[in-house]
């Protein structure tokens, strides 16, 4: 017997083809539900695009057959459009929240002996509290089974023999297929025993060998690792074969801080790239910034005070360096960008080093939006923290930057490394881990 789901307003404006992720189901769609919709059809952001691609969806689906009395769509699926018994007018009378609650009320009345109760599908936490207080199902919409980004460490901590151990060291590399790791997943290699004799190592892009990372001591304009997590994203951010890096982990771990050292040191001394590009979300993408004073440089400066800061502590380490590589004017200097994010849809940029910070705050479809802009000899690095969304409907799970490393896993021309050690200072550290 088919599962009945209600599907709320929301989940279409998180993903408008929602309907094919379900299967062996009854999906009913409330009129109230299509007329919320309706209203964010001339949105200029992602909320309005999706508002539209529903539109024509349901508008195809018309087509296939009547909507009231149901159309089979995707996997044994039957779409149908429900409304009120009552008079039409009924429906603008109440919101879609209050629809969807009488709605299940309803047909959990009318639920015979064995038969499924219905579910409320919404990414409104509010409503499927609701929906608890009324003895209702209630589920989140979870298109697939993401872990959180801070769950996939990118690296492990294993014991090898006292042999495998000497051929690391060595420089030669392991056959490591039957421990099933991930292209370019980072490894501490500990003596069996003897956990001090140890070797940083990474796995190549085939999945096949384990290759030792011999020099640890990298520094980037004058910064230096300063814990094992920092060691392997240095090793990321400067290997000029991967072309994806993504970091993940609380603030004050040096995310942001290592991608931007690593960038400039890449520019400015390998004369691997052309310029340095640092995108911060604002607003969603396609979003104005709104009406603030100043030029764009002007309103920018607030959201981008980060970027500022980290390039002015890079500046006072690499000052103390007696090569020095930084460009005395390297806040103002042509080959550093910072920029928002909001202009980047229909771009393509080649051989460019560039960093999008704060990315969990990104949808899905942000981001890949984003990640397709890269053109030829370029390496885009995605920073930010999964545990601090700042966006509506999205979090540790549904966001972009989760999405993105789950799925880039096994790609051998991606990399990811978790952070967790802050490195800040002490104060905050402890305020990470107590507040």
């Amino acid at each position: 017997m088919r599962e009945k789901l209600i599907l709320d307003t929301n989940i279409f404006l998180y993903d408008p083809q929602v309907m094919e992720q379900f299967s062996d189901s009854i999906l009913l769609l409330p009129l109230e539900v299509i007329e919320e919709i309706d209203k964010f059809k001339h949105d200029a952001g992602e909320i309005g695009r999706n508002a539209r691609r529903f539109a024509q969806i349901v508008d195809r689906l018309r087509a296939k057959g009547s909507l009231r009395h149901g159309v089979e769509i995707g996997q044994n699926c039957l779409l149908q459009i429900v409304s009120d018994h009552y008079h039409f007018n009924a429906s603008s009378h109440q919101n879609a929240a209050d629809a969807i609650l009488r709605l299940a009320l309803q047909l959990r009345e009318k639920c015979q002996e064995g038969e499924p109760q219905p579910v409320i599908i919404s990414k409104n936490v509010n409503l499927r509290v609701k929906a608890d207080a009324l003895g209702l199902c209630a589920r989140d919409y979870e298109p697939q089974s993401l872990a959180s980004a801070n769950l996939i460490q990118g690296w492990q901590r294993l014991e090898l023999s006292p042999e495998e151990i000497a051929l690391l060291q060595g420089g030669s590399p392991l056959n490591f297929q039957h421990r099933k790791l991930h292209p370019n997943e980072y490894v501490f290699a500990c003596m069996t025993g003897q956990p001090k004799n140890a070797v940083c190592a990474r796995m190549d892009f085939e999945g096949r060998e384990l290759w030792p990372i011999l020099d640890t001591t990298k520094t980037l304009c004058g910064i230096r690792s300063l814990n094992i997590e920092q060691t392997f994203t240095i090793n990321a951010l400067t290997d000029e074969n991967i072309s994806l890096v993504t970091l993940s982990g609380k603030a004050g771990t040096g995310k942001t801080l290592l991608a931007i050292a690593a960038g400039l040191q890449q520019i400015f001394a390998d004369n691997r790239y052309q310029r340095l590009l640092v995108f911060r979300p604002t607003l969603p993408v396609s979003r104005d910034l709104g009406y603030l004073p100043g030029d764009i440089n002007e309103k920018m400066r607030p959201w981008m005070q980060p970027v500022y800061d980290a390039l002015e502590f890079i500046r006072s380490q690499d000052k103390k360096n007696p090569a020095r590589i930084l460009p005395n004017d390297i806040l103002t200097c042509r080959e550093i960008s910072v920029e928002p994010l909001t202009y980047i849809r229909g771009r393509s940029i080649p051989n460019q080093f560039i960093i999008i910070d704060e990315a969990q705050n990104l949808t899905p479809l942000e981001i890949k939006t984003v990640v397709t802009r890269v053109g030829a000899g370029s390496k885009m690095i995605l920073t930010g923290d999964p545990d601090q969304i700042d966006t509506p409907y999205l979090d540790a799970r549904s966001n972009g930057l989760t999405c993105l490393i789950e799925r880039f896993q096994q790609s051998p021309l991606a990399a990811h490394v978790t952070l967790q050690k802050g490195e800040r200072s002490e104060l905050a550290e402890t305020a990470a881990s107590l507040l």
